[in-house]
């Protein structure tokens, strides 16, 4: 990053775009509106990207596109833009079922609807970004790409970061990274937090509960393997959890179960944690599978055990002390909030492990209830959000006067 807090805060010809985002709060509110109508599903963001892919055209980015895994990118390039772009991104998907009631419903100063801040709000501020950005006559040394990413969410695994961020293509040249997440004005995520998921699953032949006792039980084994993994002594315990989310398994109260399974996800924001705790589950299960099968009655058939990988997050850390989150900090408190450094997952989580600058922040306003039916967003100070998200996207850019 190459522009300072002071090229961004005092530029007397940045005064018109930031008093652009203000006058078009409104616009940009509608947007977000409009954004929540449209289902997103985990693996169905077709429709939302279409929309966003429409917005890119009409506001006048260049070699607005839908890459391969269908994220929708589209670039500003501002005469004399040249080198590395700066990756600016809001994730499309929610976490909702294709069949959820999206439609707002306004409760006062509050509208509610699943996904209107994660990440409705998001898109919009970068929307926003990208109209004001798009019809300036501001330079800058770096173009900036606009990128509206696919399965950032839950089991999307951040497919569409990390396809921006593949080896061999795509930005892992960037000159940095930020991505637009939900709402608020003072959280900037500088470390990631990363995560692996797995699925434990145990298979055996089955039976009727009274016939076929002594035949091994695969929810006994998962059960075993679950107070197994309570009993994991966590490395750097105030950095690190370690949760059983689900299990199941069976097909009625009368039988002994032939399949049985259990997900787990593992988080840390230390580096160097998740591979070794991941080798410390498979070993549980296979405890756990052995101890099972010792106990099964002769002649049975025993348990097959496996672990699979359903999600790999990777964790990083952009230092406090870095430019671009010194930036994102001073501009934060020039607009009259104090900043908090934090961790999360977000997209932010590929780049950053890369190597590649990269922070998270909200487009303003207020919210509640994310991920529930009853999400809610308040729009009092969303306009400054998008402010700062413009002041933060110009000083990556390094604004040339």
């Amino acid at each position: 990053m190459d522009a300072t807090l002071r090229d961004v805060t005092a530029l007397f010809a940045l005064r018109p775009l930031r008093q652009c985002v203000h006058q078009t709060d409104d616009d940009t509110l509608a947007e977000q509106i409009a954004l929540v109508r449209i289902p997103a599903p985990p693996f169905a963001e077709q429709r939302r990207g279409e929309y966003v892919l429409a917005r890119f055209r009409e506001i006048g980015l260049r070699d607005a596109r839908r890459d391969a895994v269908g994220n929708v990118l589209g670039e500003w390039r501002p005469e004399g833009a040249a080198g590395a772009p700066v990756v600016v991104a809001a994730h499309l998907d929610t976490v909702f079922a294709a069949e959820t009631d999206v439609e707002p419903r306004r409760k006062g100063k509050r509208i509610h609807a699943p996904g209107i801040t994660d990440n409705c709000r998001g898109l919009a501020g970068m929307l926003a970004v990208a109209r004001v950005l798009a019809g300036s006559a501001v330079r800058a040394r770096h173009p900036v790409v606009f990128a509206a990413t696919v399965g950032e969410e839950g089991i999307g695994d951040l497919r569409g970061g990390k396809h921006l961020f593949r080896e061999g293509g795509g930005f892992r040249d960037a000159a940095a990274f930020v991505a637009l997440d939900g709402s608020g004005m003072r959280r900037i995520v500088h470390r990631a937090i990363g995560s692996r998921r797995l699925r434990m699953e145990a298979e055996g032949p089955g039976g009727h509960s009274w016939s076929d006792r002594g035949a091994p039980n695969p929810v006994l084994a998962l059960a075993m393997a679950a107070g197994g993994v309570r009993a994991m002594p966590l490395p750097h315990p105030d950095r690190t959890s370690l949760t059983v989310a689900r299990i199941g398994g069976g097909s009625s109260i009368n039988s002994i179960p032939a399949e049985a399974w259990m997900e787990l996800d593992m988080r840390s924001d230390a580096p160097g944690v998740l591979e070794p705790m991941e080798e410390g589950v498979r070993g549980v299960l296979r405890d756990a599978v052995e101890l099972e099968n010792a106990s099964r009655r002769a002649g049975t058939q025993p348990l097959h055990g496996r672990v699979h990988r359903i999600g790999d997050r990777p964790s990083g850390e952009t230092p406090a002390e870095h430019p671009l989150v010194q930036a994102a900090a001073g501009i934060t408190a020039s607009l009259g909030a104090r900043a908090e450094l934090v961790g999360s997952s977000t997209d932010a989580n590929v780049p950053m492990a890369l190597g590649i600058p990269s922070i998270a922040i909200g487009a303003g306003g207020d919210s509640g209830g994310i991920h529930t039916l009853d999400e809610w967003y308040g729009n009092d100070g969303g306009a400054l959000g998008v402010e700062r998200a413009l002041l933060v996207v110009l000083a990556a850019a390094g604004v040339n006067g």
